[in-house]
């Protein structure tokens, strides 16, 4: 299979990106040849000035299941035993992770199926997620003997504490109900709304001011990591930036004069 055969591409007149995981009858694997189209995606999504909102979605039973076992077990016939191997794919596979918290579009995952391991760790990359009601999400590793521990790093930012070590510790899955309730998706919808739930919350962030989405996403990730005050710092200069913009300045004005903003994405 092509890596364009692997990750469908489509973009609508709203401006609204879906990528579809497309290798359903293997589960959507994050193999390297996924990982490769997901990393080139992102990339050319961020530059497009034409996408305004990506949704991440998949085709199949299951949303991703995570790594290829296969192909990662075949890595350990190196001399090395594999570790060269798996420190390539573990690299590749983060910096995808970061690509989307990176991505200056809003990414929403649209989660159709199970999400185990890194598959779990790909929506909780995502900005949003919407899932099914029969979807389910799990970090599974200890059950055979790997710790989860890159999906790790973005579901223990998504949930809490104790939260994530029960998803980590037990491995169980968790219903997309419960997932909800942890945080780790926005919405559990019924599986024939998913879709058009989904679009729907796309469409109405696609509306606002490219810019302004921009900087706040980038704001939004940056100021979790520093102490309070520093955090503040930030925030204010980014506001003070932020309101010397074009798109601040229309956006205020037809608030005042209780019209619909033009936006230049400026």
């Amino acid at each position: 299979m092509s890596t364009g055969d692997l990750l469908l591409r489509d973009l609508d007149t709203d401006g609204i990106l879906r990528l579809t995981l497309n290798d359903g009858a293997r589960r959507n694997p994050l193999s390297e040849a996924m990982l490769d189209a997901l990393a080139s995606a992102f990339d050319a999504a961020g530059r497009d000035p034409a996408v305004r909102v990506i949704v991440l979605a998949a085709d199949g039973p299951a949303f991703s299941a995570g790594h290829d076992l296969k192909e990662m077990t075949a890595g350990r016939d190196a001399p090395d035993g594999g570790r060269a191997y798996f420190t390539k794919v573990m690299s590749l596979c983060s910096s995808v992770m970061q690509a989307i918290v990176a991505c200056p579009k809003p990414v929403i995952a649209e989660v159709q199926g199970i999400a185990t391991a890194a598959g779990c760790q790909l929506v909780a990359s995502c900005d949003l997620a919407v899932a099914a009601e029969t979807a389910r999400f799990s970090t599974p590793g200890v059950h055979i003997g790997l710790f989860c521990s890159t999906p790790m790093v973005a579901l223990s930012r998504n949930v809490s504490n104790k939260h994530a070590m029960e998803m980590l510790l037990t491995g169980r899955m968790m219903p997309a109900a419960r997932a909800a309730e942890m945080g780790l998706v926005n919405f559990a919808v019924a599986p024939d709304e998913l879709r058009a739930q989904t679009m729907a919350i796309a469409a109405e962030i696609a509306a606002k001011s490219s810019m302004t989405l921009a900087t706040g996403k980038r704001a939004f990730y940056a100021q979790r990591e520093m102490p309070l005050a520093d955090a503040y710092a930030y925030a204010s200069q980014v506001m003070v930036d932020n309101m010397l913009a074009r798109d601040a300045q229309e956006g205020i004005a037809a608030f005042i004069d209780k019209r619909t903003p033009h936006w230049q994405d400026a």
